[in-house]
């Protein structure tokens, strides 16, 4: 079965095609990278593109899968978007996949997931085999130092690793997710029946847009 994921999460994103089977069985068909800053430009056209050239049409599509963040907001409103009503025109199962969870998955025991988020914060949550044991939480980078002696971090951020390096804690620099690995997360989210509908679908942000805080006045 065919699945597009699609990842805007980022400075830079990607889309990928993926024909699916087992849980354990879904084979990349290709990945397309997209740059950052003209998502809105560059996704429809591209997933079309994408379609085209693989020679399938978008009623092939059997499902998606979506990063839901944390990452830029704009972002991540636009692949929602896209998303949103390629799933409603076609009425097919959507999958949403925290890039925190995309950095655990396939981590043996337990880890800390970390991404930075700017301004001295990081997101973080914890798993244990991938699955979630904590909420996603916004920590300053000295909260995030000062309760993980016990944890291994995972992260892609060369800077964060090479921090936490020098604090002497255990950390792990992999490589950011992309849209492939948001695929085969995805995949087994729709197997499980773990869907949302597109009216349900929501960015997860973890830190609220600055005009959210700058309306209320806080600093």
């Amino acid at each position: 079965m065919l699945v597009l994921a699609v990842d805007t999460s980022g400075k830079n994103g990607s889309i990928a095609l993926a024909q699916c089977g087992s849980p354990d069985r879904c084979e990349i068909v290709e990945v397309v990278p997209l740059e950052g800053g003209t998502f809105s430009a560059q996704l429809v056209p591209q997933i079309a593109a994408l379609l085209s050239k693989q020679g399938f049409t978008k009623l092939d599509i059997a499902g998606f899968a979506v990063a839901s963040g944390p990452g830029s907001f704009t972002g991540l409103r636009v692949g929602l978007a896209a998303i949103k009503a390629l799933a409603e025109v076609l009425n097919k199962p959507i999958a949403v996949v925290s890039l925190l969870e995309a950095l655990a998955a396939n981590k043996k025991g337990k880890v800390r997931a970390a991404l930075d988020a700017g301004r001295s914060e990081i997101y973080v949550a914890d798993y244990d085999g991938g699955h979630a044991t904590s909420a996603e939480l916004l920590l300053k980078r000295e909260e995030l130092f000062g309760s993980s002696a016990d944890i291994a971090i995972v992260t892609p951020d060369n800077d964060l690793a090479e921090m936490a390096g020098q604090q002497g804690l255990q950390v792990e620099h992999v490589s950011r997710p992309r849209s492939d690995t948001i695929a085969r997360l995805g995949w087994r989210k729709i197997l499980a029946g773990e869907t949302v509908s597109p009216e349900a679908l929501d960015a997860n942000y973890v830190r609220r847009s600055d005009a959210e805080i700058f309306a209320k006045g806080e600093t």
